[in-house]
């Protein structure tokens, strides 16, 4: 579609959501002059599009009230459902970009009156953006590969780097692509059938094949997703400890609420120490979260990673003298 059919698309899908708008704010909106989109009004007209100019200080274009478009089949929890969007990083990293006006926009254009109130709450007040503080710089060159082999269905040959540091080459058979947070995992099945999930910024290397699979016909992306999360949640080791924590820590440490198991709400100790419980997966984990808080924490239980605790802390005495 050239910019002249995508901008008379725009003036259309305004119209239908603003019932009415003058020329000056047109031309705001598109970014074009007054005299362009008095050209594209008539444009519109020619083509058959009923668009009226009312005169007057409230005046302005507008479309003639049968002029309407629908989704049809929708109710209106679904259209609600619409105008949540995934956040654009990640339809930018799908390929899927965006031009001109919002998307939503254009769904709320076909959108009978009856259900544009409920549908502007979601697009006015909620925004949606998964993404990290700081944008990442360099996205993971393996990501456009791996959607080609997905919409293909065609193996890929993968160079995986563990968690470990160690490499492994493997050739699997795509099946989707999954955003968790602000990371994308690719889902495949290996030669010897299992399913297994990849972290795409681990995959170094990725290379397609021309060798085609067929995809298992009972296979739910979605389904397996869930299900291999309360796996992996499953499988994790549980170390709980006892602190006692100086209340001027405490909104740092339930901030995230990832650690925190329950808060003390007894009368805290005598040294103006709150109890707290917390919980880890592994012991290494809960040492340096200890550490980390310096003398505002103070481990109680269990007694043999006290030792771990006096251990590390005096490695980084010895390192500083």
């Amino acid at each position: 579609m050239d910019m002249r059919a995508d901008r008379l698309l725009s003036i259309m899908i305004l119209l239908q959501n603003n019932e009415i708008l003058t020329t000056k704010e047109l031309a705001k909106r598109l970014e074009v002059s007054d005299r362009t989109i008095l050209r594209d009004m008539d444009a519109l007209s020619l083509s058959g599009v009923p668009v009226i100019a009312d005169r007057g200080k409230t005046g302005g274009w507008r479309l003639m009230d049968h002029f309407r478009s629908y989704l049809s089949g929708l109710k209106l929890e679904d259209t609600k459902a619409l105008f949540i969007l995934p956040a654009e990083q990640m339809l930018k990293d799908l390929g899927v970009e965006i031009k001109g006006l919002d998307i939503r926009q254009k769904l709320l254009a076909s959108l009978p009156d009856s259900s544009k109130s409920e549908a502007l709450h979601y697009m006015e007040k909620i925004y949606m953006d998964t993404g990290t503080w700081k944008p990442a710089e360099d996205k993971n060159k393996a990501l456009l590969t791996i959607q080609k082999a997905l919409w293909e269905d065609t193996r890929l040959k993968i160079t995986y780097q563990k968690a470990d540091g160690t490499s492994s080459e493997r050739t699997v058979s795509p099946l989707g692509l999954v955003a968790k947070g602000s990371s994308w995992y690719l889902v495949a099945r290996n030669d010897d059938g299992a399913f297994r999930s990849f972290r795409v910024s681990r995959i170094a290397r990725a290379e397609a094949t021309d060798e085609l699979f067929s995809r298992p016909d009972d296979f739910d992306l979605a389904e397996y997703w869930k299900q291999s999360k309360l796996d992996f949640a499953g499988s994790l080791p549980s170390i709980e400890i006892k602190v006692l924590a100086d209340p001027s820590i405490l909104g740092r440490m339930s901030f995230t609420d990832r650690f925190v198991e329950k808060l003390g709400t007894a009368v805290p100790a005598v040294d103006g120490k709150v109890p707290v419980t917390l919980r880890f997966n592994t012991e290494q984990e809960a040492v340096e979260y200890v550490l980390g808080f310096g003398g505002a924490m103070m481990l109680e239980q269990p007694d043999h990673l006290i030792e771990k605790i006096v251990q590390q802390a005096k490695a980084v005495l010895a390192m500083y003298e």
